[in-house]
């Protein structure tokens, strides 16, 4: 039988029940505040580019929220099947000719196919393996993604068998340093880039699960 001097106090069960309602809260919520922005964004881009007796739906006497991305989602769909044709290969072959030969707009075209394919390529093996790697001095470690092989004038002046690092920066991992180093330097981790990510997000305090010993977890 637990004496009432053992119960934890009405304050420290206040406390403990409002960090368990912000922690379930907080991220659902974060989220939700995410995807209302996301659908709101975009049915205000189409209300601007598609003439609003178009967008105005009489038969309902409401709005129909997140109609602009299913605008947008459709219309990606339907330009993926035509550029997956013969018509459409032509229509991309020109398009980029014309766009190579824009002094800056060449620069941005070229560079965001890049990252495109790197990213969205279910055949890309860029940022898809988490890493160890000493920096920025021996004996203190990071964690990098690996986010491809080295190649071009970097790899042939090193005359090593490097690979391209991207070492993000905490909370915000969308900022952070591109390194090349040599490949074994690195040393490969079995968990997921999200998980990686989320390592990166909480400052540690996200722990992923050790697949390999998952009771030292």
């Amino acid at each position: 039988m637990v004496s009432p001097s053992n119960q934890p106090s009405l304050v420290a069960r206040f406390r403990s029940y409002f960090v368990s309602g912000l922690l379930f809260s907080l991220p659902l919520v974060f989220s939700l505040y995410v995807l209302v922005w996301i659908v709101q964004t975009v049915d205000g881009w189409l209300h601007h580019l598609v003439p609003y007796s178009y967008l105005s739906q009489p038969s309902f006497p409401f709005s129909i929220p997140g109609i602009g991305l299913l605008v947008v989602v459709f219309a990606f769909v339907v330009i993926g099947m035509i550029t997956k044709g013969l018509f459409g290969k032509i229509i991309l072959r020109y398009s980029e000719q014309i766009f190579s030969k824009m002094p800056i707009v060449r620069t941005v075209y070229s560079t965001t196919k890049q990252i495109s394919e790197a990213v969205l390529q279910s055949q890309s093996n860029s940022f898809r393996e988490v890493g160890l790697m000493e920096y920025p001095r021996p004996g203190v470690w990071v964690l990098c993604f690996v986010t491809g092989s080295t190649k071009g004038e970097v790899q042939r002046k090193t005359l090593k068998d490097m690979v391209n690092v991207f070492v993000p920066t905490t909370p915000n991992p969308t900022s952070g340093f591109l390194l090349f180093v040599p490949r074994n330097q690195i040393i490969p981790l079995d968990m997921t880039v999200e998980a990686g990510i989320k390592m990166v997000v909480s400052a540690g305090m996200i722990i992923p699960e050790d697949v390999k010993n998952p009771q030292e977890a």
